[in-house]
């Protein structure tokens, strides 16, 4: 099944790719995360081919109803290289994303 996550800013837009991540719908989140987790493994397509981050998910904010975002400057880069940051005010793109396995997660592309 196909997930929708929500590209997300601190709100700085900083070229770095610092401040940026992924909003996880609560309830995938819930389905798919497990508090265990010190961190997941977010596969990004470049060039035919797929970049592994890793992010930490081991903090408090991730687990509440209002905080709940990958973080990370390599989701930012990503983002900033594929020309989907900075982007409109509140019109943030959308990622469809794959759940592969424990801890492993792939970005697919762009949500229409």
């Amino acid at each position: 099944m196909a997930l929708r996550w929500t590209a997300w800013n601190s709100g700085t837009h900083a070229k770095s790719g610092a401040g940026y991540g992924f909003k996880v719908p609560i309830q995938d989140r819930d389905r798919y995360f497990e508090k265990k987790w010190q961190t997941v493994v977010l596969e990004l397509p470049a060039s035919g081919r797929y970049t592994e981050v890793e992010v930490n998910i081991a903090k408090a904010s991730f687990w509440t109803a209002t905080c709940h975002e990958l973080i990370s400057r390599e989701i930012g880069r990503w983002l900033r290289a594929n020309g989907l940051a900075p982007w409109p005010i509140r019109r943030p793109p959308k990622v469809v994303v794959e759940f592969l396995g424990e801890r492993r997660f792939r970005v697919n592309g762009i949500a229409k």
